[in-house]
């Protein structure tokens, strides 16, 4: 289970959030309180743990956390990750695109050496049917053409947008978040923000997909996938 944006340092987390439904959490804390942090819970002991991906200005930020899962047959990790938002003006609209501009390589150069999946809130909608009003949206941040452009280039080396694999044709359905402001979540005016992104033999095994909109109690609703390894 990968969570984003904790807004706690790991003291916050010790003794209470640190285990949930018996899975044991590791955390990456950004160094300023009350900000970003992912987490990533699980009943399987990694091999390593890695926090951050050596970028010394979102390390910080504490965006990045990787689980590492080695056996002599196969090497797969799990990552969860925070991408910036840009909405709150230029400076961190500017300070997203220096993100993607490290992550993509990054990602990159990893696949070549392992299996992964990416879940995280990337806050980008890539197409027109991942979010509800895309035509007033084309100059905002999370659904600019420089942004699209990263994911689809991005997608382009190989890497697969697991839900929309398994789901190509949906929309209302598809969004995971949505604005606090006015009837947003009421009107389902909502954006697809969250995703996970995996390596094609990765990918290949994944069979159900599910936006839990049961209850709220977040702006965004968790996505899940459902993997079977054995395929």
């Amino acid at each position: 289970m990968c969570v984003q944006e904790l807004k706690a340092q790991e003291p916050d987390i010790a003794g209470t959030l640190d285990v949930i439904a018996s899975l044991p959490g590791r955390f990456h804390c950004a160094e300023k309180k009350g900000y970003s942090g992912v987490g990533i819970y699980t009943k399987h002991e990694p091999s390593d743990v890695v926090r951050g991906f050596g970028s010394a200005e979102f390390d910080a930020e504490g965006r990045y956390i990787e689980l590492r899962f080695d056996t002599p047959k196969s090497k797969r990790s799990i990552i969860s990750s925070y991408f910036p938002s840009g909405s709150s003006g230029d400076i961190r609209q500017g300070a997203k695109f220096r993100f993607l501009d490290a992550m993509g390589p990054y990602l990159e150069s990893l696949r070549t050496s392992r299996e992964y999946i990416l879940c995280g809130d990337l806050n980008i909608a890539h197409h027109n049917i991942d979010l509800k009003n895309w035509r007033s949206n084309q100059k905002n941040s999370g659904f600019t053409p420089e942004e699209r452009e990263w994911m689809t280039r991005f997608l382009a080396t190989g890497m697969v947008d697991v839900y929309r694999q398994l789901e190509p044709t949906a929309t209302d359905e598809a969004y995971t978040w949505w604005s606090n402001r006015g009837q947003a979540w009421a009107n389902n005016v909502g954006w697809r923000l969250d995703y996970h992104l995996a390596t094609p033999i990765t990918a290949a095994t994944a069979t159900t997909s599910h936006v839990f909109k049961a209850q709220r109690f977040s702006d965004h609703a968790p996505l899940t996938i459902g993997y079977d390894f054995s395929l």
